[in-house]
This record gives C-alpha cells, structure tokens and sequence, in this order.
C-alpha cells in the first residue's frame, strides 16, 4: 500500500504562491480562505541571516491529532495515509482546528471542516496534486515512500531535510529538504 508524502525544497521556493492559486482553483476554495499558504522565515544574526521560504499545508500525519479528536469519525486517514475529512459528517465542532499543531484546517462557509487532501481525486487519476503540477521551479515532489524509486524517496535519501514541529510527535510526512 502506497504512503503518500511531499517535499519541498527550500532551496527552490522563491514564494510566488503559484500552488496557494492552483490549489484554490482545483478544489474550489472560496475567495478568502486557503488550503496551503506560502511562509517565510529568517533566522540567524546580522550580518548572518538565512531566508527560508516554504509552502506549508496540512502535513498528513501518520499519527494525526485531529483523527483521534474528532468526535464523528469525519477526520479519518484514508489510502495512502492521507488525512480527510469527509464534510457530511462533519459537524463543524473545531476539534481537529484545535489538535492540529500545524494550523492547517478551517471552518469552510458551509459549515464543515476543510484542509488539505493532497489532491486525492488527482492522484487516483496518475497526476500530482495541482500545487506540485504548477510550481515554475520545481521545488515541490510528491510521491509514495514505499517506493525506494521515487523521486520523493530518492530526494530524502540523498538531501539533507526537516518536517516541522517534530516535537510533536505527529510523524508529519511533508517534508522541506534543505
């Protein structure tokens, strides 16, 4: 069974937020809300400081807060390991909003939950999810890690990389190669 993961490299982003627009439109996003979001970063000290730029999103974790909190069962992880929510049994109660350490979910207009799905209607189909299929830079891969051959595989055995907050414990499964 695939598990399904993305990396972004930090290197490449330049911010242009081509995936926030490609994501919106794919899945219909209303005007004002986002499923993924473009963050930059600066640390160290002057005259030493390190920019990092990175698209962040839901990091579909294997041991997901927001499926065990979630009174209804509409939070569940789906094939492949990616974290859904089905919006007809979702009763808009904001448990995963507040589980989740990432800030990766919203209430949609209509009362449900919303979050990133890594595009699962497109991958059935054979194709990356939309915000990787714009990316004028290539910095972003998606692909199944128990695939040695994939790129994504192949990226993060060969690339030094982080996920964040791993203090958490989610065991996220988008990583930033670095």
């Amino acid at each position: 069974m695939p598990r399904y993961a993305m990396a972004i490299d930090t290197k490449r982003c330049v911010g242009c937020a081509d995936c926030v627009v490609a994501c919106q439109t794919e899945n219909d996003v209303p005007i004002g809300y986002c499923r993924d979001w473009i963050v930059q970063e600066t640390t160290g000290s002057f005259p030493e400081l390190y920019l990092e730029i990175r698209s962040e999103r839901c990091n579909h974790c294997e041991d997901a807060p927001c499926v065990r909190t979630c009174p209804t069962g509409a939070s569940h992880i789906a094939e492949g390991g990616i974290v859904l929510v089905e919006h007809d049994d979702c009763i808009g109660c904001k448990a995963c909003i507040e589980s989740c350490p990432y800030d990766a979910r919203f209430v949609h207009p209509e009362g449900y939950i919303d979050k990133c799905t890594f595009c699962i209607h497109r991958v059935k189909e054979g194709k990356d999810p939309a915000c990787v299929s714009v990316c004028p830079t290539h910095a972003m891969i998606f692909g199944d890690l128990e695939d040695a051959n994939s790129e994504i595989s192949r990226a993060l055995r060969t690339r030094k990389y982080k996920v964040l907050i791993p203090e958490a414990g989610t065991t996220p499964h988008v990583y930033y190669l670095l």
